[in-house]
């Protein structure tokens, strides 16, 4: 076995000692420690946190392959996979399991700061954007995307992380990793700063392809279409004039609303039918954006499941126990912060994929069948959206889902991209019927897990909103329950050990 033993985060409260142990009787396993280890810190004294423990063996034989979680002992072992993610996120999801108890919220986004020129007052604004997603809609490329801002005004994004930070209760968070682990299906004309961090000597490939000529071809997946690479996040640059121009935040931390304009909350979704590109939120409906965790599947990630929905709470599958708990902690948290900060707490949904599809089913075989391709959202009208809402240009109009919906952005109309020119009344309800079913048997799925009654409440009463009508269902949810911010049921099950006595 070889053994590394590095630091998670870098801040004064919470940074894990993570012991990773591979097993390399095949020396090839080496990898595996090696690129886990180049996105983590050195061990300092002086950053307290609990001490972690993982286990791989790469060579256990496929029909035993699992991954076994230990969460109250600070415990994580792979067997018979030798794919580098499953240590990073054996120790991420170990520390998100411990933040939580510690009064934080373990979430699966990226994080970035924004400055922007504010369109009503012309002072430039500065902005902590928390980009939430699935896999495949577009987290990693839009935590990492200039949005067309313009640096001679001051303007500009920088990265904080990509993947996973600590939400506290002052809107600050702590980040996590030192450099990142991405996928390599890169195109340079929309993603510049990681093709230039991925092509940089210090990057750490694997699975990509190389041709004759020792050149990387990243969009090549002919052999394999997980492509993955261990990023410095410092080479993450953007070509400006004649320089190249590093977008790496200074800290892997946000800072506290205190020290900002705003805090964002944005939820990306990838769906292709009816769904508006860009929502603006209430705060209760980017609790419920947080409850849904939607996307849906693709013909080309999972071809027989195509244009079903895909729902997952906090768009994040490493959560350990009980998801419910999770979403209450994220209300209390996001709400207490609204309640302090009028003004300053915002909640976007954005739609990566497009409008337009239809797919058909077959109904004696039950196979799916691509009738029209979506017509998909361009990068440059996405960049346009979140732009506007950052500098506070963007018009909105009341939709058909309960949401403000953004009918015009710097100049630029949408309503080419009205559902109503792309089906028939008929078809756009039942898309809506079929997604207010699904939001609705998820939230019933969740309470079963601890999702308190007055979220619960809370999202039946929108979906009936939406839905057009009163639910026969409605005295069954209770009124809602008066804010708590130190719930400790919200934060840690009960057959949890307290996180003081886990520390080791």
């Amino acid at each position: 076995f070889v053994h590394v033993r590095r630091q998670m985060g870098d801040n004064p409260e919470f940074n894990p000692i993570c012991n990773l142990y591979v097993c390399t009787a095949d020396p090839k396993n080496y990898r595996i420690a090696y690129e886990w280890a180049t996105t983590m810190g050195d061990v300092k004294k002086n950053r307290p946190g609990p001490e972690f423990f993982m286990v791989d063996i790469p060579m256990e034989h496929q029909l035993r392959m699992q991954i076994l979680v230990l969460p109250e002992y600070d415990i994580n072992i792979a067997l018979g996979s030798d794919y580098t993610g499953e240590c990073k996120k054996g120790f991420l999801r170990q520390a998100m399991f411990r933040a939580d108890q510690m009064g934080m919220l373990g979430l699966h986004a990226g994080t970035k700061i924004v400055r922007v020129r504010d369109a009503a007052s012309g002072k430039l604004k500065t902005f902590a954007v928390f980009m939430f997603g699935l896999t495949a809609t577009g987290k990693s490329t839009w935590s990492c995307h200039q949005l067309g801002l313009d640096p001679e005004q001051g303007e500009g994004t920088w990265v904080a992380q990509d993947d996973i930070v600590f939400l506290r209760r002052d809107g600050s968070s702590y980040g996590t990793e030192q450099n990142y682990y991405v996928k390599t299906d890169v195109d340079p004309r929309f993603q510049e700063a990681m093709y230039s961090a991925l092509t940089h000597p210090t990057a750490l490939l694997e699975n990509v392809m190389v041709n004759h000529k020792g050149e990387l071809d990243f969009l090549d997946e002919r052999l394999g279409e997980n492509g993955r690479a261990v990023i410095n996040r410092h080479q993450l640059k953007v070509k400006r004039g004649k320089k190249w121009i590093s977008i790496c935040y200074e800290s892997i931390n946000t800072p506290p609303i205190e020290e900002l304009d705003g805090i964002v909350f944005a939820f990306i979704t990838r769906r292709n039918t009816i769904m508006p590109f860009a929502q603006r939120l209430t705060p209760e409906q980017g609790v419920l954006a947080y409850l849904w965790g939607e996307s849906t599947h693709s013909f080309a990630t999972v071809p027989e499941k195509a244009g079903e929905s895909v729902r997952i709470v906090g768009m994040d599958d490493f959560i350990i126990g009980a998801q419910g708990r999770k979403v209450n902690v994220f209300y209390d948290i996001v709400m207490d912060l609204v309640h302090r900060y009028p003004g300053k707490v915002h909640f976007f949904q954005y739609n990566t994929g497009g409008m337009g599809e239809i797919i058909e089913v077959d109904q004696a075989t039950g196979k799916k069948k691509l009738v029209r391709k979506a017509e998909r959202v361009p990068i440059d009208l996405m960049a346009a959206l979140q732009r506007a809402h950052l500098r506070g240009n963007a018009e909105h109009a009341p939709g058909r889902l309960g949401t403000e919906y953004v009918v015009r952005c710097e100049g630029v109309d949408l309503s080419a991209w009205d559902p109503a020119r792309f089906y028939s009344q008929e078809q756009i309800d039942a898309y809506v019927a079929e997604l207010v079913a699904g939001r609705r048997a998820f939230t019933d799925e969740i309470a079963d897990q601890g999702l308190r009654k007055d979220i619960v409440a809370l999202a039946h009463k929108e979906l009936d909103r939406i839905a057009g009508r009163i639910s026969a269902k409605a005295e069954r949810w209770a009124e809602a329950q008066a804010l708590t911010l130190t719930a400790a049921e919200d934060r840690a099950p009960g057959y949890v050990l307290p996180w003081p006595r886990a520390v080791r």
